[in-house]
């Protein structure tokens, strides 16, 4: 990872190429803001959508995720950068926290009695985003959005792989920071097209997991090999359009983003690469009145094009190693995902949210055994929220989101069973649930 002062220095250039803002201690806080969010991303890892967050900004949080049509803070070129352009000139500095409670059971097995593993060993995880805007012009303006992408994280104290050699505790930890800046163009009144530079970087670690050794044609690379990292480079595309008085739609697009850990190269299928997959989605939003606002998104992760999540582990048992050319992985599926969101202005200072969103489950119940490590599981997320004016303009959001816990039984009817044959049959369960909360703040000029 970039040392803190190289990562201050890279910010500050690019500020000072940013178009003179209207406030220079507006300036200085995204700049010193910027550099808070990077300095302390490493903290975060996160499981909700996959591992894609349920949504980007605490505002959009708040209502579902609900964001491809309806921008509302500096956050918005994560999920739209058409966005840019509907936000004005603001600084949004946010911070969530995370809560997960991840958990496994083995049944039925060979090697051991039926036991159940806690993965709670890392409890709480900090995630602070970033979002600024600019209008340049009344047709162009500019952005940059700071925030984690997602991520996963396990920390079982009692090795569920003990029973087959594995030491110490066990548990992966996968952290994913996005730095986006954007650019909007409006050619004409309520219509804008967007587009967004997304850099990513990403973290991964793996422990107590060394007994897969010997399954890998890359031995010394599967397991405690400390941090790894990798950047990458890709594109967000977006439109957002008004098609009737309070009616807007919405659409985006974000490319796949070539990734790579080295260290576990043994570990991950073609030598250690882990893309961040493609994704995209359309979304409504509808004033009905002058009051109450709704709106829908539908999302498309690709996990199944990332051969290191998606392919399926029974490929190991078809006699290809971990680490090979289209090796085993954690078989999970592309999750779609549905959000509805409503926000309602209380008085003229309060705006109250609710939302709820639903995803397609990624992992088969015939591919639990290895996802004891990334049991990315939960499909429902609920969410409220709401934002409080300031005199003067600066606003004060905060959300609260609950995944209810959601199990996935392992199936052992599906050949060959999980755990398999040679890891002494049975079952693996796995479990997950998660209460968020976020609060942010936003300076307008």
């Amino acid at each position: 990872m970039p040392r803190p002062s190289s990562l201050a220095r890279a910010l500050q250039a690019r500020a000072l190429q940013a178009p003179t803002l209207q406030s220079r201690t507006l300036q200085a806080l995204t700049l010193h803001a910027g550099v808070l969010v990077l300095c302390g991303a490493p903290l975060a890892a996160s499981a909700t959508n996959g591992y894609f967050s349920e949504g980007y900004g605490i505002k959009a949080q708040g209502q579902g995720g609900v964001g491809i049509a309806w921008s509302q803070d500096g956050l918005a070129a994560a999920t739209n950068p058409a966005g840019t352009g509907a936000v004005a000139d603001r600084l949004d500095l946010g911070l969530t926290w995370f809560v997960p409670e991840r958990s496994a059971d083995i049944g039925g097995n060979a090697f051991g009695p039926n036991a159940s593993y806690n993965g709670d060993g890392t409890r709480n995880f900090f995630l602070p985003e970033l979002g600024f805007t600019h209008r340049i012009s009344d047709q162009w303006a500019a952005g940059v959005a700071l925030y984690g992408n997602g991520g996963l994280n396990t920390n079982y104290q009692d090795n569920p792989y003990g029973r087959f050699g594995a030491t110490g505790s066990a548990g992966v930890n996968l952290e994913q920071l996005f730095i986006s800046p954007s650019l909007a163009f409006t050619p004409v009144a309520g219509q804008s097209f967007g587009a967004a530079l997304n850099i990513a970087y990403q973290r991964f670690s793996a422990k107590g997991i060394g007994v897969f050794a010997g399954f890998s044609d890359d031995p010394g690379h599967v397991s405690d090999r400390g941090n790894d990292s990798s950047t990458g480079v890709g594109v967000r595309l977006g439109w957002i359009g008004t098609l009737a008085p309070g009616l807007t739609l919405g659409a985006t697009w974000s490319s796949s983003i070539h990734g790579s850990f080295s260290e576990y190269s043994g570990l991950f299928a073609n030598g250690g690469q882990f893309d961040i997959p493609e994704n995209y989605g359309v979304g409504v939003a509808y004033a009905p009145s002058a009051t109450w606002k709704v709106g829908a998104d539908i999302q498309t992760i690709r996990y199944s094009q990332v051969a290191a999540v998606g392919d399926s582990f029974a490929r190991l048992l078809a006699g290809v190693p971990l680490g090979a050319s289209k090796g085993p992985g954690f078989g999970w599926r592309d999750v779609t995902v549905y959000k509805l969101g409503a926000s309602f202005p209380v008085s003229d200072d309060l705006t109250l949210r609710a939302g709820y969103s639903h995803a397609r489950q990624p992992v088969p119940s015939e591919e639990t055994f290895l996802n004891i490590l990334a049991p990315g599981v939960v499909q429902d997320h609920f969410t409220f929220g709401g934002t409080w004016t300031r005199p003067g303009g600066d606003e004060l959001s905060a959300f609260f989101a609950y995944a209810p816990q959601q199990t996935i039984n392992g199936n052992q009817s599906i050949p060959p069973g999980f755990p398999p044959a040679g890891f002494g049959g049975g079952n693996a369960n796995i479990r997950l649930k998660e209460v968020i909360l976020g609060v942010s703040y936003a300076w307008k000029p």
